[in-house]
């Protein structure tokens, strides 16, 4: 009886032993398959066969109205992609508590406690207040493979992230102070939110 109670058990053990295998071989296939079917999109993508489709932002303007609402500077890096020299932003040495906001459409995107001297002369931060805030996309200009980092509310440019960061995500959030307005606390963006501190700007 001792000795069928020990062979029951074996087997019982085996059949678990095989279920987890089963399962993880399952779990792994489907992450190769994945990462494969990314890759062969990356590929197409790269060699012209396809073409990904333009996202879609909430805030929608027409470049006659960005540029009504932005100085001309935040024009230049937030719709066109330019870059601010470095160490001549607003917020590459500020210190104060607060949030990072998007200038174009007040998207809270980064929080003074993510913030870290990166030694670039850009603000730079180890992660945005959420990952819905963002949107990333990969970047061929210039000659480099870069990931750059867009409001994801307005598609505002705001500059490009590295994996050089600090603990805990390794990631350096490399971004122009054009971009972005600085509040002491997260505020959620209304409606008719656009460019508040452009048109301040314009009535100085």
């Amino acid at each position: 009886m001792r000795d069928y109670i020990s062979w029951a058990g074996s087997g019982l053990r085996a059949a678990v032993i095989g279920v987890a295998a089963l399962a993880m071989l399952a779990v792994g296939c489907a992450v190769t398959q994945n990462v494969v079917a990314a890759e062969e999109a990356a590929a197409a993508e790269e060699s012209g066969e396809t073409q990904m489709a333009e996202k879609q932002y909430p805030v929608q303007k027409t470049d006659e109205e960005w540029r009504a609402l932005l100085t001309e500077e935040q024009y230049k890096v937030t719709r066109i992609g330019g870059t601010e020299c470095a160490f001549t932003g607003q917020f590459w040495n500020d210190h104060r508590d607060g949030v990072y906001h998007c200038v174009c459409c007040g998207n809270p995107l980064f929080s003074s406690a993510a913030k870290f001297e990166s030694g670039t002369g850009w603000p730079s931060y180890f992660q945005p207040v959420g990952p819905e805030r963002i949107y990333e996309k990969t970047d061929r200009s210039h000659g480099m493979v870069r990931t750059e980092v867009l409001c994801n509310r307005c598609g505002a440019h705001l500059g490009h992230v590295f994996r050089d960061g600090p603990e805990p995500t390794g990631l350096r959030f490399c971004i122009n102070s054009v971009a972005l307005e600085w509040k002491p606390q997260l505020v959620e963006p209304t409606d008719d939110t656009a460019a508040p501190a452009a048109a301040d700007a314009a009535q100085e």
